[in-house]
């Protein structure tokens, strides 16, 4: 069963308690009611904020975003699961970069190398979604090449075990078996079972100097 976490973002005012006291707090305030529940603390830098009218724009798009990035998350669970459905397997955990989602989650570490933290919150929340797009692009070249051998895999697989319509017959008509002169070619039929009959009784007049005929009933 995946676990459940809440996020939780409290204030900070200025005057008042420090971070870390506001973050003990917490602790005191949900092990009175849940002794059990681990806390964990995403150590979020202090972000270049900018002006209240680009806070209020961003906002507006960050509901968009956010639809988005959760959109592409699940197109990338839903693809994960169907190939962990047609091969049968179940690999392990999703990963993040390598790392199990929960441990993730759990030690989440701001990357200011990709994210510089003195970025405009704008140029942030671009990047963030412009990475998104092409993971989203990636992954439908992928899906597309995929589903194309997937193609041609069942293409092989009915040309093997299909009926003889169907199938390469190198592996029943030898070399020695076509005949091929100036004055003679060999000709292959396959013949439904139920037609066999019907085909032994008349192939000879289908069409002037048939000589023998190699059977292969389906």
């Amino acid at each position: 069963m995946a676990s459940r976490y809440w996020v939780v973002s409290l204030p900070v005012q200025q005057g008042s308690a420090s971070a870390a006291s506001l973050w003990n707090r917490l602790q005191e305030q949900i092990s009175r009611h849940s002794f059990d529940t681990p806390l964990y603390r995403f150590n979020i830098p202090n972000l270049r904020v900018g002006t209240l009218d680009s806070l209020l724009a961003l906002s507006d798009d960050l509901q968009k975003s956010n639809t988005f990035v959760e959109g592409v998350s699940h197109k990338i669970r839903r693809q994960i699961e169907e190939l962990e459905r047609v091969s049968g397997v179940e690999s392990s955990s999703l990963t993040v970069d390598g790392v199990p989602v929960d441990s993730y989650l759990t030690r989440f570490v701001w990357d200011d190398a990709k994210y510089p933290a003195m970025a405009p919150l704008r140029e942030t929340v671009d990047t963030i979604q412009g990475q998104v797009a092409k993971i989203e692009d990636d992954l439908k070249v992928r899906v597309a090449e995929y589903n194309n051998v997937r193609s041609q895999l069942n293409a092989i697989n009915r040309k093997q075990s299909g009926s003889l319509a169907v199938r390469d017959l190198s592996n029943l008509v030898k070399p020695e078996d076509i005949v091929i002169s100036e004055n003679l070619t060999t000709l292959l039929a396959v013949v439904p079972k139920y037609s066999q009959k019907d085909w032994l009784s008349s192939y000879e007049t289908l069409t002037s100097y048939v000589v023998s005929i190699l059977e292969a009933v389906t």
